[in-house]
């Protein structure tokens, strides 16, 4: 059943503890994991670490964080997946206005606008990083164009041969149009030699000989 669900009924099911602060605050025992949220690690190598989740794998059922690495074969660090139930979340992410939504539902008034708060506050966090992610960007870009070589000018050699431009025929007099026609050489025509009957009969007389 566990393999075979559909995605939709999968995805509720990559829920984790939350931790004695948050469970007394939203009055839940779990949660849906998502990512942004901050999660501690409570079994394997990596027990006590605590970080980020950068992607939530809804097929397999697993969860990536930041900094937990394995080494491959050829020496690259890829994410290792963790079970959902091996984790406790420390820190929702709230920027969601449809979490907010469920996590409200029940709570008093002075706890929803604690969430509203956090919410706020994650959303400005959300936006420095992205504006420092482009600036970061920029000057890479801008590194990128003054490490290029300049392009090399291409060094003419000029030829004492003269130019001679092409004369528009229209501006020419008729005189001088004769006269640059009667300069020209003229082609002699190319006549085709026919042999005569003397060479074929001699050639036949060859031949029967």
């Amino acid at each position: 059943m566990l393999y075979n669900a559909p995605l939709h009924k999968k995805r509720k099911w990559i829920s984790s503890h939350l931790a004695e602060n948050l469970l007394l605050k939203y009055d839940r025992r779990s949660i849906p994991v998502v990512k942004g949220d901050t999660v501690k690690v409570m079994r394997g190598n990596y027990r006590g670490h605590e970080d980020k989740i950068s992607k939530v794998n809804v097929r397999d059922q697993t969860v990536e964080i930041e900094g937990v690495t394995l080494t491959n074969a050829k020496g690259k660090k890829i994410a290792k997946p963790i079970h959902a139930s091996k984790l406790l979340i420390t820190k929702l992410n709230v920027t969601d206005k449809w979490r907010r939504q469920k996590l409200e539902s029940g709570l008093s008034e002075t706890t929803k606008k604690e969430i509203e708060r956090e919410a706020a506050e994650q959303l400005k966090v959300l936006d420095a990083e992205k504006k420092a992610a482009e600036e970061a960007t920029r000057a890479e870009e801008k590194l990128k164009e003054e490490t290029k070589e300049p392009l090399k000018e291409e060094v003419t050699t000029e030829t004492s041969e003269e130019v001679i431009e092409p004369v528009a025929i229209e501006e020419m007099p008729e005189e001088k149009i004769e006269k640059t026609n009667a300069e020209l050489p003229k082609k002699k025509p190319v006549v085709k030699k026919t042999p005569s009957k003397k060479t074929t009969k001699k050639k036949k007389e060859e031949g029967e000989t």
